[in-house]
């Protein structure tokens, strides 16, 4: 680790704790639905609040701190991707097994595929645009996406896990904000899929001999 400085070891270790605390919350979401306990699900909710909250600190203390890198800029996406593919399932099965509404369960489903298939997408867009040396910095869509991505799922979280214990009406409104916020970020992913392809499709054509 010689020439490695402490700050930049901290910011790294920050980024890589998204692994460990989703698979924590993961792990007490899934004991909590077994549990009469709520002691699970607010560990639960916890572990979430502190892997998105990993995702805020890392980028402002590299940044505040000048050690900003490379592999910080490769380490943070796919420290992102892990929390989603952990996340946005567990969210389908524990509204699945609770016997959510089958329009809420299915919202969920058509929402954690199109998230996971634009993260694909993207990811082979930008391999295709490297090859011609093009810039494939994050853009400010995405970062938009990803910052959101952390509260929205956080709540939905919250709404499944306690929502049982809450007031008829205000059960209700959880649940309707719920829809609002799965069907905006439907939209938002949507939105950023047409926004990258449109901003790398020249690339694959290339790729293709077709321009």
């Amino acid at each position: 680790m010689k020439g490695i400085s402490a700050k930049t070891l901290f910011v790294n270790a920050l980024t890589f704790s998204r692994v460990p605390l989703i698979f924590a919350y993961l792990a007490l979401a899934i004991a909590g639905h077994f549990s009469d306990s709520l002691v699970c699900p607010v560990l639960a909710c916890m572990a979430g609040a502190a892997a998105g909250m990993s995702d805020f600190f890392d980028g402002l203390l590299a940044r505040r701190w000048g050690v900003v890198s490379d592999f910080g800029k490769m380490a943070d996406p796919l420290m992102d991707k892990v929390y989603f593919i952990v996340a946005f399932p567990s969210l389908v099965w524990l509204a699945a097994v609770q016997g959510e509404c089958a329009a809420h369960t299915v919202t969920l489903l058509v929402f954690t595929v199109l998230w996971i298939l634009r993260d694909q997408w993207v990811t082979f867009l930008r391999a295709v645009a490297s090859l011609y040396r093009a810039d494939v910095a994050a853009m400010w869509l995405g970062k938009v996406r990803t910052a959101l991505s952390f509260p929205c799922a956080g709540y939905i979280y919250i709404y499944l896990a306690f929502h049982q214990c809450w007031p008829e009406e205000a059960a209700r409104g959880g649940l309707a904000a719920c829809f609002a916020i799965e069907g905006f970020l439907i939209l938002l992913n949507l939105y950023s899929f047409f926004v990258y392809t449109r901003s790398y499709i020249p690339y694959v054509r290339r790729a293709l001999g077709r321009g």
